[in-house]
């Protein structure tokens, strides 16, 4: 059977977002079946910083085939080479940590300033890297979110997520008007929770925090009452599902990625200490900041991915608990510069 990265063979990808979590992993598997099946691609890194990757993975330097634009995805210039494959996703998922205002215009301009330059390329075909959140609160009923299901959705402008939400919601709006009207071939990644290296542990993501929190010798600490139930995908299983959703997506369709085993935040807690006292022989307790209010339906985040299953033969292949031993690893052992990207997925 032919491999569907070849058909990315001689083609020139440009990915927005890429010094992030998300794009890091996206360049990873890139750089790998580039050379492993000689595809001769090129690969256009859009990024307001080019430097911090480069600060990395200062390696990269020595492949021409994988070039860093320096630029503001709201107004980067177009470039002269026209690009066969797009994959934006410039929005910080760290919301906490941005102005609302600033979220919506990277949200809102940049993704049709990227819609604009894939019309100037006639693109084969675009992904557009959404998320789980725009589907609003989940009904707690045993059923996992199904791309066409929504949720309640609480417009509250004290809470950060919401600017977030409706930056994915109109940029979703905008995949769906620029394919109506420009005939553009667009495909959307309804993202959810993920755990590997290089996920940012200082942000509002509670495997982060928990990982980080033990790393320092604990207490792990759970803000909540640690009965939201969600679940988690290994960064190399979400890359792989990314690049195939954007090869093998039918245009016009979403499509659900993350893992569908679900665990509660205090399970989840408790996983990652009894994995920390294995790999290091060291004991961290837990502390629960709050008690469950009696009666509270807790919280529920997990997709259903039989989309993705059986559309596109899609499935996951590496275990929470063996994810959980990859990342401690790695911030173990992390000290800036890495070595080429193989390190990263043992």
């Amino acid at each position: 059977m032919k491999n569907i990265f070849e058909l990315l063979k001689n083609k020139k990808i440009l990915i927005t977002g890429g010094t992030g979590f998300f794009g890091k992993w996206l360049i990873k598997f890139f750089f790998e079946f580039n050379n492993l099946l000689n595809l001769d691609a090129k690969l256009f890194v859009l990024s307001r910083n080019p430097s911090k990757l480069y600060e990395i993975f200062p390696w990269l330097k020595n492949y021409n085939y994988i070039k860093f634009i320096k630029g503001d995805v709201r107004n980067f210039k177009f470039f002269k080479e026209k690009i066969s494959y797009f994959i934006h996703g410039a929005l910080p998922a760290t919301y906490t940590q941005i102005e609302p205002l600033e979220l919506l215009d990277i949200g809102i301009n940049g993704t049709k300033r990227v819609l604009e330059f894939a019309k100037y390329c006639e693109a084969e075909k675009f992904l557009f890297i959404s998320s789980g959140v725009i589907y609003g609160k989940q009904l707690f009923n045993g059923k996992k979110i199904l791309e066409n299901s929504f949720g309640s959705l609480k417009i509250d402008p004290k809470n950060p997520k919401i600017y977030y939400t409706e930056a994915k919601r109109i940029g979703e709006l905008l995949c769906y008007g620029a394919m109506k009207e420009w005939g553009l071939n667009i495909v959307i990644a309804r993202c959810f929770s993920f755990i590997g290296p290089f996920m940012p542990l200082d942000a509002h993501f509670a495997i982060g925090n928990f990982i980080r929190d033990a790393l320092k010798g604990g207490p792990i600490v759970i803000e909540s009452d640690g009965t939201k139930i969600t679940s988690y995908m290994y960064a190399e299983d979400l890359a792989y599902w990314l690049w195939t959703i954007l090869l093998k997506g039918k245009p016009g369709e979403a499509y659900n990625v993350g893992s569908e085993k679900e665990i509660s935040l205090k399970e989840l807690a408790k996983k990652i200490a009894e994995i920390y006292a294995e790999l290091t022989g060291k004991k961290v307790c837990i502390i629960i900041k709050k008690q469950p209010e009696p009666g509270k339906i807790p919280e529920r985040y997990v997709p259903s991915t039989e989309k993705a299953k059986k559309e596109l033969g899609l499935k996951e292949t590496i275990s929470l608990e063996e994810a959980i031993k990859r990342t401690f690893k790695f911030y173990q052992t992390f000290q800036g510069a890495l070595p080429e990207f193989q390190s990263l997925s043992k």
